[in-house]
């Protein structure tokens, strides 16, 4: 009876055992909170972002959460959109891919006379003629495409040269950009067949006293048949550069407006050039016409409605040639995606990027008008494995657009999802910047160590009022679980931002110390 006792002390000493491992095993130790979320916390309630809309979210690949507020809140991404164009872009076309651009004729050769019109087909290629050191020379690319009608035979052309952006439909601005923004570099837009990312150069010096006009004169490319118009005005002392010029594709006039400070020194403004494909026309046949080749019809381009016009934005004339009836005689390549991908983000160029957009929306739908894009990003996305289908809403590819809408969370899926992206994400990875690097971020987290910030790769926007990081941790052990994707966005910020800088820095360091 006392070993039947024992046995069974001894029973409910192993099953209290067992019961009580059970219970200290059911009850998880609740997660430290990191030092990044605390301190994500205490700015939020902070004066100036307690009246913002911000939103932040930081994750190991594993699912580790190191910070969150409002991750799911679509907020204005502004240039950090280019994130999610430059990597869709490189999922979709190809790190190697290239972008075409040909030259073909309508008509007939007959005794070395072209009669019939010559057309430069562009393919979308936002490098032609750039002065970009991936890009290749104005003088080698003509000088290509009159070797390819020197292999012909054609050393006349009774006929235009005309200049053929159709492979991107739809207008070249997208109708959701603000109207003071599409006369500068960074809201040119354009079609298919570009010229130096449809840039001009005006070189501006403010008068002699307050109210005089301003000296403004274009300085290249020559665009002879703009109606150039200067209402712009010498400004107060310490006003600044307040200088927009007011440009459509509609007609070949500009308006410079506003005002530039009486103590600002003269420069150089980068503004937009609507006009494209004629500039590409008109340089190609003064080329030919300075090398021999006669030309006996003038430049010309292509509208919406497919007409041929010999002004830019005048009276339609005759139907262009359908593209399918072009005779493409030869074809220079742009470089590679990867590489316009890599400049598209560490220069944040927003021409770059809408045509990387445009691209990868044509090959998915069957458009490249803006229209089309939506509809792109959720086919490309599904294609890696990222659910499009809540968190983002984007109308172009720069980040332009305040109609552009990403929330954190779906930044970090997406990330997370291009990392898993076989093949690619390497690719991917090249074109984000890192802080201190001095072609992108080299203000950004000065106070940290050397190391850290060599692990962090990541693209900033901003626009007024928004301020936006996103990017990757590389993680110190070396374990692709513990990168950590990171996505942090402000909007409606009227405060120092110079204060709010420091602030985002602090979070991104403190992110990147967890790992």
């Amino acid at each position: 009876m006392k070993r039947f006792l024992s046995v069974l002390a001894i029973f409910a000493t192993v099953s209290i055992s067992v019961g009580a491992q059970e219970v200290a095993t059911s009850v998880k130790k609740a997660p430290a909170v990191s030092y990044a979320q605390k301190y994500v916390d205490a700015i939020a309630s902070s004066k100036d972002l307690s009246t913002s809309s911000f939103g932040v979210l930081a994750v190991t690949v594993g699912g580790d959460t190191i910070a969150k507020r409002n991750h799911r809140i679509k907020l204005l991404p502004a240039s950090s959109t280019k994130v999610v164009s430059t990597g869709l872009a490189i999922s979709t076309l190809g790190s190697d891919y290239t972008i075409r651009t040909s030259v073909g004729y309508t008509g007939s050769i007959r005794d070395g006379v072209l009669k019939g019109d010559l057309y430069i087909v562009g393919g979308g290629d936002p490098t032609l003629f750039c002065e970009d050191s991936i890009a290749t020379p104005r003088e080698k690319v003509f000088k290509d495409w009159m070797k390819f009608l020197s292999d012909k035979g054609i050393r006349k052309i009774d006929g235009r040269i005309v200049g053929d952006g159709r492979f991107f439909e739809g207008y070249a601005d997208s109708p959701s950009w603000c109207y003071e923004d599409i006369g500068t570099y960074y809201g040119t837009g354009g079609d298919a067949l570009s010229f130096c990312r449809n840039t001009v150069l005006i070189g501006v010096k403010a008068g002699s006293y307050v109210g005089a006009p301003v000296s403004c004169i274009v300085t290249a490319p020559s665009l002879p048949w703009m109606d150039w118009r200067y209402s712009c005005t010498t400004g107060e002392k310490g006003t600044g550069d307040e200088l927009y010029l007011y440009a459509s594709d509609i007609v070949p006039v500009a308006e410079m407006k506003g005002t530039f400070a009486i103590d600002r020194a003269p420069k150089t403004e980068e503004c937009s050039n609507k006009f494209g494909a004629y500039t590409v026309a008109y340089y190609f046949r003064e080329y030919l016409t300075g090398h021999g080749v006669e030309v006996t019809g003038k430049p010309a381009d292509i509208d919406r409605n497919a007409y041929l016009r010999d002004i830019p934005g005048g009276k339609p004339l005759d139907k262009a040639a359908p593209s399918s009836k072009i005779n493409i005689i030869g074809s220079t390549a742009s470089p590679s995606i990867k590489r316009i991908a890599y400049i598209t983000n560490h220069r944040s160029d927003n021409f770059y990027a809408d045509a990387l957009m445009r691209l990868t929306a044509k090959r998915l739908t069957g458009s490249a008008s803006f229209e089309s894009i939506p509809k792109a990003v959720r086919k490309a996305c599904e294609k890696i494995g990222v659910d499009a289908s809540e968190g983002i809403h984007i109308v172009d590819g720069s980040g332009l657009s305040r109609k552009d809408y990403i929330s954190p969370d779906f930044f970090c899926r997406y990330l997370r999802g291009m990392m898993k992206n076989s093949g690619k994400y390497n690719e991917f990875r090249y074109t984000l910047g890192y802080p201190g690097e001095a072609s992108s971020y080299p203000y950004r987290l000065r106070g940290e160590s050397a190391s850290l910030r060599s692990r962090i790769r990541m693209k900033s926007g901003s626009m007024g009022g928004v301020y936006s990081f996103n990017g990757y941790v590389e993680p110190q052990s070396g374990k692709a679980e513990d990168t950590i994707v990171f996505s942090i966005i402000v909007n409606n910020f009227d405060g120092n931002y110079s204060t709010l800088l420091s602030q985002l820095d602090k979070v991104i360091a403190l992110i990147a110390s967890s790992n």
